[in-house]
């Protein structure tokens, strides 16, 4: 029973994944691509993403008790003699992904906890034991902070948003229409601020599998994204003192320096969060290919992490976008074949029908592959 979540708490998880990503980037994209177009993108990028989390859902609940994203490639993709083989090079290629994305939550955090004071050496040690300690206790701690972490953020947001229009500075980019690769830059970080995938399983467990909740969860938790997205987007473009690459540097500036302490702290929760989701799935995986002891697999998860910041691997959109390409391929080539095997042998478990037709599949796994396009563009 320690491992079961609330459906709030399934979907604060896989908030969390998202909001510390390409949410806090996309107002310095926007500004280049343009609202209008940008509005429309976001829409769309929501939609493909909630049909994509929604496959990878039914495949979990195929896929038999207690099963992460590398055996459901094997239940479904990955058989025969051979199979081993595919399913150790994606564990890997898994694997860096990962640590590669967890390191630019570290470099995030830690760049905030050095604007207050403190040697970087030491802001990007305090972040990693703040974020690994939480997920070394497992799932059921991690939807509990989760929850209590996304719903502080609603509040900041809400405050932010409130004070952001008696602190109107500047006129909205409406007539703006970026180039190409702007708005494909845009919709690269735009389809990666949705993205959960290594969270659902934990979701799709910690709900004991039950369809409806799953599907609530889902829902609820790309749609607190889609919330944070449009309301930071348009407070932080209309009120920033400057368009930064971390769009809460600029918002909170353009509205006082208690608007700065408050920014600084939805950073850091938002940050957070995202590493928590991220790191509690990658010690999953490991325990789950390995059958090591957790307390290893934990330190396999956040320890590497760490040691990529120290070793200053670069900045923090260079890393989100790159991250966010490998996903995006990652993803876009193995879970669509894999639905479809899982609808043939099982039928329906999750996913409505028409959301699951071949036509749609098609759709997904091309807005899928444009990220990835997107994340890789130059701007």
């Amino acid at each position: 029973m320690e491992r079961k979540l609330t459906v709030w708490q399934a979907a604060c998880i896989i908030t969390g994944y998202g909001v510390g990503s390409g949410v806090m980037t996309l107002p310095y994209l926007v500004d280049r691509a343009g609202l209008v177009p940008s509005l429309a993108i976001m829409l769309a990028a929501f939609f493909f993403s909630y049909c994509m989390h929604m496959m990878l859902a039914e495949l979990t609940i195929g896929s038999g008790k207690g099963t992460q994203v590398i055996s459901v490639f094997r239940t479904y993709l990955f058989r025969g003699k051979h199979g081993n083989v595919f399913v150790i090079a994606l564990f890997v290629l898994t694997t860096l992904v990962l640590i590669t994305n967890l390191a630019a939550y570290i470099a995030g955090g830690a760049e905030i906890f050095a604007a207050a004071g403190l040697p970087p050496l030491a802001a990007q040690l305090l972040f990693y034991v703040i974020a690994a300690a939480v997920v070394f206790f497992g799932l059921k701690v991690l939807g509990i902070s989760e929850s209590i972490s996304v719903s502080i953020i609603i509040a900041i947001v809400a405050v932010l948003a409130v004070a952001s229009l008696f602190n109107w500075h500047n006129p909205l980019p409406l007539s703006t229409v970026g180039t190409p690769n702007e708005l494909l830059a845009f919709f690269g970080m735009a389809m990666f601020s949705f993205v959960a995938f290594f969270s659902v399983p934990q979701a799709v467990e910690g709900l004991d599998r039950d369809p409806a909740k799953v599907r609530k969860a889902i829902l609820i938790g790309l749609g607190l994204n889609l919330m944070f997205i449009l309301v930071i987007v348009t407070c932080s473009l209309a009120s920033s003192a400057r368009i930064t690459e971390l769009a809460m540097i600029g918002w909170s500036e353009g509205i006082g320096l208690w608007a700065q302490v408050l920014g600084s702290a939805f950073t850091v929760l938002a940050m957070l969060t995202t590493y928590w989701s991220i790191s509690l799935a990658l010690s999953d995986i490991v325990e789950e290919q390995t059958k090591w002891n957790r307390r290893i697999c934990w330190v396999i998860a956040t320890l590497p992490s760490l040691i990529l910041v120290l070793l200053n691997l670069g900045g923090f959109l260079d890393i989100m976008r790159t991250a966010g390409g490998l996903i995006a391929i990652l993803m876009a080539f193995l879970v669509v074949p894999a639905f479809r095997r899982c609808r043939r042998e099982n039928g329906k478990l999750l996913l409505p029908n028409p959301l699951a037709s071949t036509p749609l599949q098609v759709v997904v796994l091309l807005a899928f592959l444009l990220m990835a396009i997107g994340s890789a563009v130059g701007i």
